[in-house]
């Protein structure tokens, strides 16, 4: 069993067995057949997952990493908020005719800010930090721009990183660890889909700012499971598991703004079998 899945395992149960409804209140997302979306959720769950022991794929079911590093370098590299721009179609619903989902996520990552140090976007800004001042306590990104909230097709799920960076006793390169935090995560569709993306993107800033991946710390507000994947959730969950599989990054990459989904290597991926066409409340 990888740590991802026993992590996972506990946190369906738990929402399952101790989680709150949102059933009879008033709430926004609604089925394709336009019946409301009701939940089953926990507030303020926290995972934590060591990069440097293990990469946190589960195996309960496979994740297709390449796809989730796709939509995480169209935000975080790309910077656009365009559909046409990304391989999946997983953003499709929030498109308007012209592929823009307004002005969020990558949106947000390409606007540039004054700094002292001169024009950067926050992307740009992090690697600086990273790069120039490692210890700083202010290595952050934020998506969740109040003014901009009405000309989002939708606000910001995974809306902040933080960085920080220790130094093991022992080690001579400094360790890169991350907080991701999420206002809201629909745990069977998303959850883990997340913690690879933000996983990879961890291992990547750290081996351009030739530093080791640490700690990805991931905080999720409202975490919650949809009245119609309880089911679909209970069974998951009583499968089969497997060790973990193997991570690797394209060693000849030096900068962020050089990586491709062709330069991630997962070796010794064995996983259940996939989930399809499992419903998704918009």
């Amino acid at each position: 069993m990888s740590y991802a899945d026993d992590l996972f395992i506990n946190m369906c149960t738990d929402i399952i067995e101790n989680g709150c409804s949102t059933e009879n209140e008033k709430v926004r997302p609604k089925w394709e057949d336009g019946t409301y979306a009701y939940t089953i959720k926990r507030f303020g769950v926290v995972n934590r997952y060591d990069l440097a022991k293990e990469f946190p794929a589960l195996t309960l079911r496979k994740t297709y990493v390449k796809s989730a590093v796709d939509e995480v370098l169209w935000i975080w590299q790309k910077k656009s908020n365009n559909i046409h721009d990304l391989k999946s179609h997983i953003w499709d619903e929030w498109a308007d005719e012209d592929g823009s989902i307004g002005k969020a996520y990558g949106y947000q990552m390409g606007v540039k800010h004054k700094y002292s140090e001169g024009m950067m976007d926050q992307v740009d800004r992090v690697l600086y930090d990273l790069k120039n001042n490692p210890f700083s306590r202010r290595i952050m990104t934020n998506l969740y721009v109040h003014s901009d909230l009405s000309e989002m097709n939708l606000y910001p799920c995974a809306y902040s990183m933080t960085f920080n960076v220790t130094k093991k006793q022992g080690h001579d390169k400094l360790t890169l660890n991350a907080i991701l935090n999420q206002r809201s995560q629909d745990i069977l569709a998303a959850n883990n889909w997340n913690v690879v993306q933000y996983a990879v993107l961890v291992y990547m800033f750290a081996q351009v700012c030739d530093m080791e991946p640490g700690e990805l710390v991931h905080v999720i507000a409202d975490a919650h499971i949809y009245d119609r994947h309880i089911d679909i959730v209970k069974e998951l969950i009583k499968r089969p598991t497997y060790p973990a599989p193997t991570f690797k990054l394209n060693p000849d990459i030096k900068d962020f703004y050089e990586f491709t989904t062709d330069d991630i290597i997962i070796e010794n991926y064995q996983a259940g079998e996939q989930i399809k066409n499992i419903p998704i409340a918009v």
